[in-house]
């Protein structure tokens, strides 16, 4: 009687919801987001979630993965890497998600990246292009987007074609700022050529005053803008004003939408480099399913940032299907490790043990008459 007590009291342990993974229950896998609600970036953090949100209720609507609904739960920080970190802490102190998503910011990852590998804790699609978090390889990060190495080679290399050879550097003083400037000297220096200047701006702040000053003062023919919409509309606005009319192009995080509102026709001819497909090409099969779930919400247009939260959700779920009905996070991690080539309907991911660099994709997309955006 006693054996079969302590047979019955294991069983009863081992059920416990004590034992359980984190983040996970009969009905529910948590997933947890640190993400810019409020502050100058909030509309570019809004937009991500959104599309994050619009593939978990996809999915929902199915029935949730072997029968458990995704659920993402989200806290502020302002786009401010400090609360990045105090919101980690918390997520991780309280026990209550599974995995965490979309994660923005180089300097936001990189000062999270110690506790998720203390605590085993996988975030997919952090949103930075950071090629010091892609090598080497960390065990726990799974990105989805090209880097910002990629992003600048395709800009020095279309400005290479057009015969532009003063080139300069508008950037933001922190890891994504000089990650950005990094690539740019490294395609630059492939190609023999040397920067005619560069200028920075704090993150948050719209003072450019010095940065037009060095750079416009070198007359440039183009710029290469790694910096956040707000300051990088400014910049633009005061170096026309100083009589400079160089070619614009910006990396990814430098939100076209926005750009092209707040300049008006002063963006036309700015580009950007995108690290997804076009959000509006009905061709893609990806494209069609992302239009189909925005359409009539309410949270979420269609855009550049929504849909790269999109393909981070749908890389997600693919993993925790591959993990099983019983998922642990390590089983999630060893899933996507397993995604080899992986067809998101015209959009590829690829993971290794040794590469969790998801993707290398990146296309120029031009802001032309009345704000349309041309290939």
């Amino acid at each position: 009687m006693r054996m079969r007590s302590v047979f019955l009291l294991g069983g009863l342990l081992a059920a416990s919801p004590l034992l359980a993974e984190p983040g996970v229950n009969a009905g529910n896998i948590v997933i947890g987001q640190s993400a810019s609600l409020s502050g100058p970036t909030a509309p570019r953090g809004k937009e991500i979630i959104g599309g994050i949100q619009a593939y978990f209720n996809q999915v929902n609507a199915k029935g949730g993965v072997f029968g458990r609904k995704l659920v993402l739960e989200v806290l502020d920080d302002g786009y401010e890497a400090d609360k990045t970190l105090a919101n980690t802490k918390r997520f991780i102190a309280e026990g209550k998600v599974f995995a965490l998503i979309g994660y923005r910011g180089t300097s936001h990852v990189a000062g999270a990246v110690p506790l998720l590998n203390q605590a085993k804790l996988p975030l997919i699609a952090p949103v930075t292009g950071a090629d010091s978090l892609r090598n080497p390889a960390n065990r726990f990060l799974f990105h989805v987007k090209a880097s910002y190495g990629d992003e600048t080679e395709a800009i020095v290399n279309q400005f290479n074609s057009f015969g532009l050879k003063r080139i300069a550097v508008f950037y933001q003083n922190d890891g994504f700022g000089k990650e950005g400037l990094a690539g740019v000297e490294a395609a630059m220096k492939a190609r023999n050529l040397t920067l005619v200047a560069k200028g920075a701006v704090e993150r948050n702040s719209n003072d450019v005053s010095n940065a037009v000053k060095s750079i416009a003062g070198a007359n440039p023919e183009a710029v290469v803008v790694i910096a956040q919409f707000n300051a990088a509309s400014v910049f633009v606005k005061a170096m026309r004003a100083a009589g400079s009319n160089p070619l614009f192009m910006a990396v990814s995080p430098v939100e076209i939408e926005q750009i092209a509102k707040n300049l008006g026709e002063m963006a036309r001819g700015f580009a950007v480099a995108q690290v997804v497909p076009f959000p509006w090409n009905q061709g893609s099969p990806l494209v069609r399913e992302y239009t189909k779930a925005v359409t009539g919400r309410e949270d979420v247009r269609a855009g550049f940032a929504s849909l790269e939260g999109f393909i981070a959700a749908k890389v997600l779920v693919e993993g925790l299907r591959r993990a099983g009905p019983q998922p642990t996070r390590d089983k999630l991690v060893a899933a996507l490790e397993t995604l080899r080539d992986f067809d998101l309907g015209g959009y590829t991911i690829s993971y290794t043990p040794e590469s969790h660099r998801g993707s290398r994709y990146v296309d120029l997309i031009v802001i032309g008459k009345d704000g349309r955006f041309m290939r």
